[in-house]
């Protein structure tokens, strides 16, 4: 009898570590710790951070389960409204800057894992300061009318038209990578273009170029094979013997985190996309497998 109990106590257990070790590879991948660490400071993990965005100088929340100044109070159900709607328990709405858009597509079973993963992070106490310092109105307004403008529908669903190696790499990179964050185009509303999916900005982070990634000859990745993405997202090497440098750096310590197999599920998707030339739009006509466009598919419709 104490053995069954002690088995049956045992389950749990081994359960949310189980949980917990998930939530951990999907955070990572996301670069969650890039944004609520203070890295430069050498801060406690995911204790919070201040960040320098286009809309000011922005806090990134304590995430650790802290009860008073962390996420330790939130319930799933708080947890998945604030990742997928962008909406905190206290109903106020965080800005575009926290990605909720993209991560709208995240798995109810993914975002449980994530949260079972800062569940079981030592707890820091360390109170948060402003969360928006010289916030212009006018960037407030913005904020509000891109996620306004951005389309959001909820759990990912794969598409039964394609495999399931296609169907990882595009979750990869029109949801838990947001991809489409940097390498979309946006609207004249401030939200990302469906039309122009990862055809490249002339306005990314920092006010630079972000490159296309869909496989256009001219002004895109056509050129690369699939091994010369992977090996982008593993170490920035790229096809020319050069290494990428500035924002997306910073991606590749996110990717480099990722499986093998995931890596090269990314690279399968993005050499399947539509050629698109940079900035600019697909024809009209231009679908994915199951007769939806690739932004409404992927990218937050």
């Amino acid at each position: 009898m104490v053995a069954l109990l002690w088995v049956l106590a045992a389950a749990p257990a081994a359960a949310d570590r189980d949980a917990a070790a998930r939530g951990a590879y999907l955070a990572a991948a996301a670069g969650c710790d890039r944004c609520h660490t203070d890295l430069e400071h050498g801060g406690p993990a995911y204790a919070g951070a201040r960040l320098v965005t286009p809309y000011g100088s922005i806090a990134a929340p304590n995430i650790t389960p802290d009860r008073a100044s962390g996420i330790g109070r939130w319930s799933g159900a708080d947890f998945e409204r604030a990742m997928r709607w962008g909406v905190a328990p206290d109903a106020t709405h965080f800005l575009p800057v926290f990605p909720f858009p993209f991560y709208n597509r995240l798995t109810t079973a993914d975002l449980a894992d994530l949260k079972a993963f800062l569940d079981s992070l030592p707890a820091v106490s360390r109170p948060a300061p402003a969360r928006i310092d010289r916030l212009a109105l006018w960037s407030l307004a913005e904020a509000a009318i891109a996620v306004a403008a951005t389309p959001l529908s909820g759990p990912w669903q794969p598409d039964p038209a394609k495999d399931k190696t296609w169907n990882r790499g595009a979750y990869l990179v029109a949801a838990l990578g947001r991809c489409g964050d940097c390498h979309t185009p946006r609207t004249v509303l401030g939200a990302p273009d469906p039309r122009r999916f990862l055809a490249g900005s002339a306005a990314g982070p920092d006010g630079k170029k972000v490159p296309n990634i869909t496989p256009d000859s001219k002004t895109g990745i056509g050129g690369w094979s699939e091994d010369d993405i992977v090996a982008v997202l593993t170490d920035g090497r790229t096809p020319d013997f050069d290494l990428v440098g500035g924002a997306m750096a910073e991606i590749v310590k996110n990717t480099a985190r990722l499986a093998p197999d995931d890596r090269r599920a990314i690279a399968v998707f993005l050499r399947a996309l539509p050629a698109t030339p940079f900035g600019g739009a697909r024809p009209s006509k231009a679908r994915f497998g199951t007769g939806r466009s690739p932004a409404t598919a992927y990218d937050g419709g």
